[in-house]
């Protein structure tokens, strides 16, 4: 059953429209705001830290290249929920077309993917780096880094189109569907469908296994090749500086691939929409605030580079 107010539907196509988070009217302005403010929080210091990156010629290595696309994907992957989620916060449900509603489930899918993907990119660098760091710059050469960026988004937007199209090929009866979710994801989109979905369930469970099992393992590996290599370190400060440039990593795929798992790959029988919708909430905004929070306060460069261009912003004596 909808709830709410809901605008009417000129056509006979199947529209979805989102459950909403409260009907009182206080509630829905303190959400609107804080909804917005984390929003903006994300955008401005993930794009702090593009700009950073881009500006400061100490920081063009494959590490912060890295770091800058994770900034990037992360500003591209709220701004095609959050807007979304802000208008229909107020007022009556507004619904959302079929194609549109694929729309978002495809770039949502497309960004998250690449993010995981991404994840264990930055986890082979790491690795490099610290157990054949005489062999890095021949290693991680620019080329590579490109190349390992654009082969993640592209193995990301072959299995996302392919998912999406799978999913959208179900026929979806009646004319108001009611996602209870805020956004066009798979699990709950796919309790709509009138039809047989055991087929479609085993799809989304080998996607996400590619997506976020794989990528896991190959970061699980990676670090224990690190630990390894860092135990029989001789320098104690060699030590805390290869833990301390790699426990921000750490803390951000643990955030991501912890929320992502407890949605995609649990047995439905044991999970609920209402379940997956709070975890979402973390990997949407909690994740993308939090990594260039994670990165700059733990990462002495970048503190360095943003204190460099803050005093010099503020001195406007700046080479």
């Amino acid at each position: 059953m909808l709830t709410g107010k809901l605008v009417l539907n000129q056509s006979g196509t199947p529209e979805f429209v989102f459950r909403v988070f409260t009907n009182a009217p206080e509630f829905q302005a303190l959400l609107f705001t804080l909804f917005l403010l984390l929003y903006l929080m994300i955008f401005c210091g993930n794009t702090a830290i593009i700009w950073v990156v881009c500006t400061h010629t100490s920081l063009h290595t494959p590490m912060y290249f890295f770091l800058s696309s994770l900034s990037f994907l992360e500003i591209c992957y709220t701004t095609d929920v959050v807007p979304l989620m802000l208008s229909n916060i107020f007022g009556a449900q507004k619904p959302i077309s079929l194609a549109g509603c694929g729309t978002q489930m495809f770039f949502f899918l497309t960004l998250g993917g690449t993010d995981c993907f991404l994840l264990a990119i930055m986890a082979y660098d790491r690795y490099v780096a610290i157990c054949h760091p005489l062999h890095y710059n021949l290693i991680m050469t620019k080329k590579l880094c490109v190349q390992m960026v654009m082969g993640s988004l592209s193995l990301a937007l072959f299995l996302s189109l392919q998912l999406t199209a799978l999913i959208f090929t179900l026929p979806f009866c009646g004319h108001y569907l009611e996602i209870n979710h805020f956004l066009c994801d798979v699990p709950p989109v796919l309790r709509l469908a009138c039809a047989d979905i055991h087929v479609h369930q085993a799809v989304l469970y080998v996607v996400g296994i590619l997506v976020l099992t794989v990528p896991f393992l190959l970061i699980f590996i990676s670090y224990v090749f690190i630990v390894s290599t860092i135990l029989h370190m001789r320098s104690a400060e060699g030590r805390q500086r290869a833990f301390s440039t790699c426990s921000s990593h750490l803390t951000v795929v643990l955030l991501q691939y912890g929320g992502c798992s407890l949605v995609y790959l649990r047995p439905r029988s044991s999970s609920s929409d209402d379940e997956d919708r709070q975890i979402a909430l973390v990997y949407t905004f909690v994740t993308p605030l939090l990594n260039p929070l994670i990165y700059t306060l733990r990462n002495k460069d970048v503190k360095g580079a943003l204190r460099h261009s803050i005093f010099c912003k503020s001195a406007s004596h700046c080479s």
